[in-house]
């Protein structure tokens, strides 16, 4: 169908709805690249960042007008792609020229797991990662499919559009090549009648500067075309009444210089009528200040004239995707198929806040004493659904097959449920700084975190969790309420330390925290209370010699070879005390600053093993992915530290999608050369797609901890599975 006979079609279509109808809006949508016509819905396509390998899937949104859209599959990936680089990106989603069929086609890379600028464009994949599907719903395994010529270092955002005149594909998309030492990006493209073959590549756009993220769009009289220019860092806008041109630059695109916006889509928000033209939206996202898509109308495309939108939502920050107009029932079938349903597990040996959803599957974590052969999740009601199997199941052999069945009579779902023991976290819930003691009153460990899940870190109260094993926790409630229990403070009760200290009249605890920036201690005779502030903090001003920071994060530790005390506390800085006797005090004339280097920012624990000190640390922001821990030695309490070459302790992996590893404590078997490190990170698998917000969603795990001959400690990978049980000598 040439141009001027599509056009005439639509205008056809839009005329007589009736006929319209009897045509198919499949086929409408199928002949128009414009999508000029009277959708009844969209679907959008993307990926949500590089925080981690999840983030660079593909996510489903879907909307009514094209302006408010909602995440669809609990805002978790609908397809994923383990081939290749293991992570896609530009997602472009289109419709066969015959309306049968769905292709999805992708950038092959991942930036969570490897974030080398030079391999990606000089080494990176020749291919693009390809779907297809008849219903937007089931969809193909992933292929890989090499587009690139062989000299080309990557194959990025690539599209695709019907060329009417040769009856085949164009697919095009933006490559490096060695001839030129992978100086710039230019527009390449081939062609395709399967998606499964294609022709031999081309270059379609060079110019003087590099190019990137090219779309195309017809309105039913001209091709338009928006591009990036990298280097300018800007979109151009070209216009002709053929796919393969001449292309032409429409002047004065008002867009034109607008610096930091990359990934352009553009659809009709608002078919045309008799009275008015169609309304254009084309959204560019700025990923130079990471906020997503911003949209842009215009009811002229050839005036390149656009004004922002408004009145525009998105669920979460969308990155370069696209958009494709649905039928009614298209958009119903997606709808159904995707729309959220939660299956939320109530047995007390799940861990709810840790389930990993993907299209069709949950992993279910349990503690490690789980019986699979007869385990129950005891899953909430799903609102308008039937649930079965029920009852006890056994999960021994592998997953289990559960049919969700609509009331309504619509169509039915399957999810096949994994159960999987893992040991981290070892306690339930948001919980953060964990502090650890082996109590030789009780014989049992004691753990004391910060609680967590409060936006700003506002919570008050602190609890303790016991346990025989390092894996088993009891929570003993909440031992300390900074309303109720503390004169000084009410608010921010953060990262506490305690010791216990054996006296002639018994053991006593010292449990010194955080209370609105200063520190304070109180004391009980059981390593769960009850407590007793002192009513006072002990540290409510930064120290001399320290520049800047709050007064936070104590540790508190007795030197084996001495007897003394000391209290280590201080944020951006380090500083220390010698304690008074009474342990409700330190001795101001004993402070002094012993911050190791740039890398310090919080969080500090000491230990002593085989006749050195040890100091941890956390660097960055809790907020931050790359929260991790670093260590010196020392000879003496006092320093001076000395930092090893190599002094990383343990930090993200983002093959395992864990982040933010810090802020720990470290414990020792007593009697034994065993020490584990009990440390947050982002809740998994959620966290990394908070953003900040993963910061107030920490979680604490236990990974076990070793050294070298010489005393270095060995690099810790963080994991999901835990340690097993400590069996604690007789």
């Amino acid at each position: 169908m040439c141009a001027d006979q599509l056009q005439k079609t639509l205008m056809m279509l839009l005329q007589f709805p009736l006929l319209a109808a009897a045509t198919g809006l499949a086929m409408m949508l199928a002949v128009s690249l414009s999508q000029a016509v009277a959708a009844d819905g969209y679907l959008f396509v993307t990926f949500k960042g590089q925080q981690g390998p999840m983030d660079e899937q593909i996510y489903f949104a879907i909307s009514k007008d094209g302006r408010n859209w909602t995440a669809l599959n609990n805002g978790n990936p609908v397809l994923v792609s383990k081939l290749g680089e293991k992570g896609v990106r530009d997602p472009f989603l289109l419709r066969s020229h015959d309306g049968k069929k769905f292709y999805l086609i992708a950038t092959d890379l991942s930036w969570a797991l490897d974030r080398s600028v030079s391999r990606s464009i000089r080494a990176g994949s020749r291919s693009l990662v390809i779907w297809e599907s008849t219903d937007l719903v089931q969809w193909s395994e992933p292929r890989l499919v090499a587009v690139a010529p062989e000299e080309a270092g990557c194959a990025w955002a690539p599209e695709a559009v019907y060329d009417e005149e040769t009856g085949d594909y164009l697919v095009f998309w933006a490559s490096t090549t060695k001839g030129d030492n992978f100086a710039k990006h230019r527009i390449w493209a081939a062609r395709t009648k399967d998606f499964q073959t294609f022709g031999a590549p081309f270059i379609y756009i060079e110019r003087p500067t590099a190019v990137i993220d090219t779309t195309i769009i017809y309105d039913g009289h001209s091709y338009y075309r928006f591009t990036k220019d990298e280097k300018f860092k800007v979109n151009t806008l070209e216009t002709s009444p053929k796919l393969m041109g001449p292309w032409t630059d429409i002047p004065g695109f008002s867009l034109g210089s607008l610096h930091g916006y990359e990934g352009p889509a553009c659809y009709t928000i608002d078919a045309a009528t008799p009275a008015k033209p169609a309304t254009w939206c084309l959204i560019l996202d700025h990923y130079a200040e990471g906020s997503g898509y911003h949209p842009f109308v215009t009811s002229d495309l050839a005036s390149g004239q656009f004004a922002p939108g408004d009145g525009f939502t998105f669920p979460f920050h969308f990155r370069h995707g696209s958009v494709l107009p649905l039928t009614a029932d298209e958009y119903r079938r997606v709808e159904q198929a995707f729309k959220p349903l939660d299956l939320v597990p109530t047995a007390s040996e799940a861990r709810p806040i840790n389930v990993e959803t993907s299209p069709g599957s949950v992993l279910l974590p349990v503690q490690h004493n789980t019986n699979l052969r007869a385990f129950d999740p005891s899953f909430a009601q799903v609102p308008g659904y039937k649930l079965s199997p029920s009852g006890p199941q056994d999960f021994s052999a592998g997953p289990v097959a559960y049919t969700l069945t609509p009331a309504d009579g619509g169509p039915t779902r399957t999810v096949k449920v994994t159960v999987e023991p893992r040991n981290n976290p070892v306690i339930t819930g948001y919980f953060a700084d964990p502090e650890t003691i082996y109590s030789h009153k009780n014989k049992r460990f004691y753990l004391y975190p910060t609680t967590d899940g409060v936006v700003d870190w506002n919570g008050s109260v602190f609890h303790a969790f016991s346990s025989e094993n390092l894996v088993d926790w009891k929570d003993e409630g909440v031992i300390l309420d900074l309303g109720p229990d503390v004169s000084w403070a009410d608010r921010r009760a953060w990262a506490p330390c305690i010791i216990e200290k054996e006296t002639p009249s018994g053991y006593r605890y010292y449990y010194y925290f955080c209370a609105d920036q200063k520190i304070g201690v109180a004391t009980a005779f059981d390593p769960v209370g009850p407590f007793k502030d002192s009513g006072r903090p002990i540290v409510a001003s930064r120290p001399p010699g320290a520049t800047g920071g709050q007064q936070i994060d104590p540790a508190v530790f007795r030197d084996p070879k001495t007897g003394k005390y000391y209290l280590y506390w201080g944020n951006n800085y380090l500083a220390v005390a010698e304690l008074s006797d009474d342990m409700l005090s330190i001795k101001e004339e004993t402070t002094r600053i012993l911050t190791p280097d740039k890398t310090f920012r919080e969080g500090v624990t000491v230990f002593f093993r085989d006749g050195r000190y040890y100091f941890l640390w956390s660097e960055d922001d809790t907020r931050s992915e790359n929260y991790r821990v670093r260590y010196a030695t020392a000879s003496s309490p006092l320093g001076p530290l000395e930092i090893p070459k190599d002094n990383l302790v343990i930090a993200k992996d983002p093959a395992a999608g864990i982040f933010a590893t810090g802020h720990n404590s470290v414990i020792q078997v007593p009697g034994r050369d065993e020490w584990y490190i009990v440390y947050h990170r982002f809740n998994y698998p959620n966290g990394i797609g908070m953003g900040r917000d993963a910061g107030y969603h920490r979680e604490v795990c236990v990974d076990r901890m070793d050294f070298t001959p010489d005393g270095a400690i060995r690099r810790i990978m963080p994991t999901l599975a835990g340690i097993q049980p400590v069996r604690l000598p007789r």
